[in-house]
């Protein structure tokens, strides 16, 4: 029996996993959600559940879609969104789900070398879980897309450089950068703090993963909330630091976009998006509703705002070719980036515990940090000063000799 604890992280203990997992109400039918008993080889001993629309046809994409801690494949069924997509684009979606056997918080091992790499534990099996769908509906093996919350996005980051060749694109909400821990000490420093590598480390523990791999990497759409102070909105940046130089693109954005709930869209070439929400904390975003791009429900970790699985289905044109007709958001704005010289936004020169007490940053046991970029600010009190220039809603870096 294999056994890992996610975290002696107080904050993942007492914030993110006491009330996630809570789906009794929520819990779909049992005809919507089944499980799939047998799968092929399975040495991370997960379980198999799937989505498959009434009547699916043969050749359409398969997402699969990976739960936070504490939860379950039915709490991400029941309130990401993703089956209401499905019905609406026509895809198959699988949700592994995790046991208390191999984590004590249920969370998936993305921290863990027999786990998260290719051919073993966890990761392998869900390449098999991958495999069945294909082979039961005659699925699109060059759209196959992984997405997840949390521990499960971290897993998503695993995935996308242990099996380059079987996902085309994922979506990472409130994830750890691929490769980031090999342990748990490791997982709660990648969860808090900024890893001070360069955009090519980064890359390089992407590709040290299939070693000699000359195809295509999948395209990655990053979400992150300015306030989440579970999986620190740093690791956002490192994300889109890791995927943009595995891709070979520059870490200046190409556009940006505003949408609904407070998200700032930064787009890199077509490979690589970040969407940043402005004082959102920790979970995946949904926007219950009816309207073309809203979906989903709000629930333990599921956070209102905007359809965070809407955009990443559209990103991963999982919309396309279904004949249905997807109503573009007509809030948005579109400004292209043609330099790199930072946004001019607000920038105040003010003492770290000014900063703290106006929302630009927040203190963890004594130290200040910017909220965003979650720079260290040094010693939380009123004698430190640092300037602070916000460079999207909510996201705030150092600029001191600069206000």
């Amino acid at each position: 029996m294999r056994k890992f604890a996610f975290a002696g992280l107080a904050a993942i203990t007492a914030a993110v996993l006491t009330t996630a997992g809570m789906a009794s109400a929520a819990d779909p039918p049992a005809a919507s959600l089944v499980q799939v008993s047998s799968f092929g080889a399975n040495p991370g001993a997960l379980a198999m559940y799937t989505y498959t629309p009434a009547g699916l046809e043969t050749g359409r994409p398969v997402v699969v879609a990976l739960h936070g801690c504490t939860q379950s494949a039915a709490d991400y069924y029941a309130h990401s969104g993703w089956p209401a997509l499905a019905d609406r684009w026509r895809f198959e979606v699988v949700f592994p789900q995790q046991s208390t056997a191999n984590n004590s918080l249920k969370c998936f091992n993305w921290f863990s070398t027999a786990d998260d790499t290719r051919g073993n534990g966890e990761a392998a099996s869900v390449k098999s879980m991958v495999d069945k769908a294909i082979a039961d509906h005659g699925s699109d093996r060059s759209r196959v897309f992984v997405t997840g919350l949390s521990a499960g996005g971290g897993m998503t980051a695993d995935l996308l450089a242990a099996y380059p060749d079987v996902f085309a694109g994922g979506g990472i909400n409130a994830g750890l950068p691929a490769q980031c821990a090999t342990s748990v000490t490791q997982a709660t420093n990648c969860q808090q703090n900024n890893q001070n590598l360069t955009p090519a480390q980064w890359a390089a523990k992407v590709k040290a993963q299939y070693p000699g791999y000359t195809g295509a990497w999948p395209r990655v759409a990053i979400w992150q909330g300015t306030g989440d102070y579970t999986v620190y909105p740093v690791n956002g940046t490192e994300l889109r630091d890791q995927w943009t130089a595995v891709h070979g693109l520059s870490q200046t954005p190409s556009s940006t976009q505003n949408l609904p709930g407070g998200t700032t869209l930064t787009t890199y070439g077509d490979q690589v998006q970040l969407y940043s929400i402005a004082g959102m904390g920790h979970g995946t975003a949904v926007d219950p509703g009816t309207g073309a791009t809203q979906c989903g429900s709000t629930g333990a970790y599921f956070l209102a705002g905007i359809c965070s699985s809407y955009y990443t289905g559209v990103f991963f044109g999982l919309d396309k070719g279904s004949g249905t007709t997807t109503t573009p958001p007509t809030t948005t704005t579109t400004t292209t980036t043609t330099t790199s010289t930072p946004p001019s936004g607000a920038c105040v020169n003010a003492s770290n515990y000014a900063h703290t007490q106006a929302g630009r940053a927040h203190q963890s046991s004594g130290q200040t940090y910017a909220n965003g970029s979650n720079q260290a600010m040094g010693l939380w009190n009123t004698f430190t000063t640092h300037a602070l220039r916000e460079t999207s809603t909510g996201y705030w870096v150092l600029a001191d000799g600069q206000c």
